[in-house]
């Protein structure tokens, strides 16, 4: 933090102790605007990748699923199978690229679409080694397509999830990231019951606006390490969200006024993560319950390549399973079960990516059923 900005803050809270919140919000805005990268970037920055020592290829977790995956026929690498393009989209809120896999599964059609939403300092290829998305994708018959943020839209590449304008429906990076979905799907002939989003971190946090915003557009949403929706409207309110300084009685008051009732989520965070607070986790959990009148929950506990879990499944009145939240014991800011080749990738703890695609194509109606 420089010293001009530290002036700012002093003077800012001496308005607000003065009773004078315009004020103090101009002189956050003006010191912000004079600085190249926000403090949530810099602060970002700093967080450390998981260093952990491990396998070349991680192990499948140890507890079967409640819907285990189907047995897959092929057992080819990717590369000799989909393709993984660059593409562009443009629209009146603004352009973005985006990578593009496409399975590799002959005549038949695919079975739904993954968006991805990256986390900060993050790329597409880089997310895409990190969670092997594109390996589970192909075993799925499932495209994926994976957003990128650039460094002209925020200084760490991070989705603006912070931002107001880009909190709502038709705006911002919301309408963007919306927009290239709906081409995706339009070129595949794909209905909304097969389309997904999953983000991580500043990314997790887009992919709960995404819900929120474009229930028509998602059926199911995967969080990793992200923020409930508008637990943040400027940089400020950011930095107490992710350090768990945030009622999330109050964003649940003004969440999931508009969505349909069937988006399903499913969540992960580590409860040793130190750049969004755990307790995260637990307000999106909040907001579902909120907006569905979620009812049984069920709990389990197990061990999955070397970390222990706790997974619970919450069902609605009618029997459907509507949410995972999965809790993992000293896991940090980092994919769950990933590929270290990938930045912010823990090979450690539960699959996150297959639990999520089990969760998207595979969840029985019911706890317990076949």
């Amino acid at each position: 933090m420089t010293n001009r900005f530290a002036t700012a803050m002093r003077r800012a809270t001496s308005a607000v102790r003065a009773y004078n919140t315009i004020g103090a919000t101009r002189i956050i805005q003006e010191a912000l605007n004079r600085n190249s990268a926000s403090v949530l970037d810099r602060w970002l920055k700093q967080q450390p990748a998981p260093t952990a020592k491990v396998p070349s290829e991680p192990p499948q977790p140890v507890l079967a699923p409640l819907a285990p995956l189907p047995g897959n026929k092929s057992e080819r690498p990717v590369h000799e199978q989909g393709t993984f393009v660059t593409r562009s989209f443009t629209c009146s809120a603004g352009a973005r690229r985006f990578k593009l896999f496409v399975p590799n599964h002959g005549t038949e059609a695919p079975r739904g679409l993954i968006v991805m939403l990256h986390g900060c300092t993050q790329n597409p290829d880089d997310f895409a080694a990190g969670t092997r998305m594109n390996e589970i994708a192909e075993r799925n018959g499932l495209i994926v397509a994976y957003p990128e943020q650039t460094r002209a839209h925020n200084a760490s590449s991070c989705w603006n999830w912070f931002q107001t304008r880009d909190q709502h429906r038709d705006k911002g990076e919301p309408a963007i990231i919306a927009g290239l979905t709906r081409q995706v799907i339009d070129e595949f002939g794909l209905d909304r019951h097969q389309v997904f989003i999953v983000g991580l971190s500043a990314g997790g946090a887009m992919a709960v606006i995404m819900a929120e915003t474009y229930p028509d557009v998602f059926s199911a949403v995967g969080v990793h390490s992200g923020l409930p929706y508008q637990s943040a409207t400027n940089v400020m309110s950011a930095l107490a969200a992710m350090r768990g300084r945030v009622s999330h009685k109050v964003a649940i008051a003004k969440t999931y006024q508009s969505a349909l009732p069937d988006v399903r989520t499913i969540i992960f965070h580590g409860t040793a993560d130190k750049t969004v607070h755990p307790d995260n986790a637990k307000g999106i959990v909040g907001h579902s319950q909120d907006a569905q009148g979620l009812a049984e929950a069920h709990t389990e506990h197990g061990i999955a390549n070397g970390r222990q879990f706790t997974r619970m499944v919450i069902t609605a009145p009618d029997g459907q399973v509507i949410l995972e939240n999965w809790t993992i014991d000293g896991a940090g800011h980092a994919w769950s079960g990933g590929n270290p080749a990938g930045s912010f990738a823990d090979p450690l703890g539960p699959d996150a990516s297959s639990e999520m695609v089990r969760f998207f194509l595979y969840t029985p109606t019911q706890v317990g059923s076949q």
